[in-house]
């Protein structure tokens, strides 16, 4: 079984700093896409950012020049720079990551941390 453990939420005010961190455990063969979602009250999950093994990064718009990913793959864990943070930034923060276990690939979510962001 593969756990992703999620680790940094807070609050924080506006303009504000926070860093998540995102570690995987147990047997696999490795990790494929790393990611960060949110979901915020009364609305879907939602994209934030992503990265790919050989370290190529995706954003949605309403994070780009704010956020960061990055990603250390001897210790399979993915981390989320939040600056200049906005209260719409206020969600639950999933980390998700594709894992190769016999050969399948399966996407594994993290419980989430909570990020709240005060105006």
């Amino acid at each position: 079984q593969v756990q992703l453990v999620e680790s940094g939420g807070g609050l924080v005010q506006a303009g504000g700093s926070l860093r998540l961190s995102c570690a995987a455990s147990g047997r696999f063969f490795s990790i494929r896409n790393m990611g960060w979602y949110r979901q915020a009250p009364g609305k879907q999950r939602e994209l934030v950012a992503t990265i790919t093994s050989g370290g190529f990064t995706n954003y949605a718009d309403t994070v780009k020049g704010r956020f960061t990913i990055s990603r250390d793959n001897a210790k399979d864990s993915v981390s989320l720079q939040m600056n200049s943070l906005k209260p719409e930034d206020t969600a639950v923060y999933y980390c998700k990551s594709g894992v190769i276990i016999a050969g399948a690939l399966s996407d594994y979510w993290g419980q989430g941390t909570q990020v709240t962001v005060s105006s």
